[in-house]
C-alpha cells in the first residue's frame, strides 16, 4: 500500500458535489491501471489543468462481466482501494464509480450521456478508442461525439498503447503473462507489480510449525497468478515495506487442500492478524509441489527463501 493522498470516493447515483461540476471525466474500467489506462488518464488530467477544472477518474464496479457472465472465474487485477490511490496519484481529484447493475446497463446512449451531462456535470470525457458504453454496448466513441456535442458534452478518445515488442497493452494481455508465471511482463505493462491486497487472518500455523510462519491472505475477486513460489515484496501498515516468499495455491502437503496466499517476510517478528497489507508478485520461482517427508519440503522452503532473497535484492522498490 503506497502512501497516497485521499481522494473522495463518489458514486453515480448521487448528487455530484458543486466544486466537482463541469470536470473532465476519464472513463473506463481501468481494472489494473496499466500504461494504456495511464495514458488516458493523463490526456484528462493534461486538458483539465489546461482549462482550470477538475479532473475526475471514473470506474465500473461490478465489473459488466460480473452481471453479464456472473460464473466467470475470478478476474481483477485491482480492488477499488487500490484504484483509488492509483488514480490518486495520477493527479485526479475525485475518482467516480459507476455502480454497474441493470439500470445502468439497460440505458440507452443517449440517457447515459443525459446522466453524464445533467446528474455529473461533465464538461468533457476522455476515453480509450474502444470505450463501448450504453445498452448492449450500443455506444462507441463516435456515438459519445456525436450525441455528446449536441448535449454539450465534449470528448477525447486516446489510442491504444503499444509496449516494447509492439503488443497492444491491455489487462487481457497481464492477466495471460500472470497466468503463466510471467511476472516481468506483467510489471512491465502495469508500471509496477501486480499487487494483493487483503486482511491477514488466521490459518492452521502450518508454516510456524515449520519456522517459516505467514501471513496468510484470501484471493477473493483477485485474478488467480500461476500457482507456486513467488519472490513477493509486501507494504505492511505504517509504510513498512518487506521482502519475502510466498506460496500461492492449495498447499497439496495439507489436507484438505485450502487456497491462499502465503507469504513468508524475511527477518519479520510481528503480529499482523487482523490487518491490511498489500503483497506484490515480483517474480514466480517455481510450480507448488508434493514432497515425501516434511523435512524435504522445509529443506526445499530454505532453498526458495534463498532464491527469493537473491532476486529482491536485484530488484528495486517499486511504489
Amino acid at each position: 500500500m503506497s502512501v497516497t493522498a485521499v481522494i473522495p470516493r463518489l458514486d453515480h447515483r448521487d448528487a455530484m458535489p458543486q466544486h466537482l461540476r463541469e470536470a473532465i471525466i476519464a472513463m473506463g474500467n481501468f481494472d489494473g491501471f496499466h500504461r494504456g489506462h495511464q495514458a488516458v488518464v493523463g490526456s484528462a488530467v493534461e486538458w483539465a489543468r489546461a482549462e482550470g477544472r477538475p479532473v475526475i477518474v471514473a470506474t465500473f464496479d461490478p465489473h459488466p462481466m460480473r452481471l453479464f457472465q456472473p460464473d466467470t472465474p475470478s478476474f481483477r487485477l485491482t480492488t477499488l482501494d487500490q484504484r483509488q490511490r492509483l488514480f490518486a496519484a495520477a493527479g485526479a481529484d475525485a475518482m467516480l464509480v459507476f455502480h454497474f447493475d441493470e439500470e445502468l446497463a439497460s440505458k440507452s446512449p443517449e440517457e447515459f450521456i443525459d446522466m453524464l451531462v445533467a446528474r455529473l456535470g461533465a464538461s468533457g470525457v476522455v476515453t480509450g478508442e474502444d470505450f463501448t458504453f450504453g445498452k448492449a454496448r450500443s455506444g462507441s466513441v463516435a456515438t459519445l461525439r456525436e450525441l455528446g456535442e449536441e448535449a454539450g458534452l465534449r470528448s477525447r478518445a486516446v489510442a491504444p498503447v503499444t509496449g516494447d515488442k509492439g503488443e497492444v497493452i491491455s489487462s487481457s494481455l497481464i492477466r495471460a503473462a500472470l497466468q503463466s508465471g510471467d511476472c516481468a511482463t506483467a510489471t512491465r505493462l502495469l508500471t509496477r507489480p501486480f499487487a494483493v491486497e487483503g486482511v491477514v487472518q488466521h490459518g492452521d500455523k502450518f508454516g510456524r510449525q515449520l519456522n517459516f510462519p505467514t501471513a496468510n491472505l484470501d484471493m477473493s475477486h483477485y485474478l488467480r497468478p500461476a500457482y507456486g513460489i513467488y519472490a513477493v515484496r509486501a507494504t505492511l501498515p505504517g509504510g513498512r515495506v518487506v521482502d519475502g516468499a510466498a506460496n500461492l495455491g492449495i498447499r497439496p502437503m495439507i489436507d484438505p487442500p485450502k487456497e491462499l496466499l502465503e507469504p513468508h517476510f524475511f527477518d519479520f517478528s510481528g503480529d499482523l492478524y487482523g490487518q491490511t497489507i498489500e503483497v506484490q508478485m515480483i517474480a514466480w520461482l517455481r510450480g507448488e509441489g508434493k514432497f515425501d517427508s516434511f523435512d524435504e519440503l522445509k529443506h526445499q522452503i530454505t532453498l526458495d527463501c534463498d532464491h527469493a532473497r537473491q532476486i529482491l535484492a536485484e530488484t528495486p522498490l517499486v511504489a
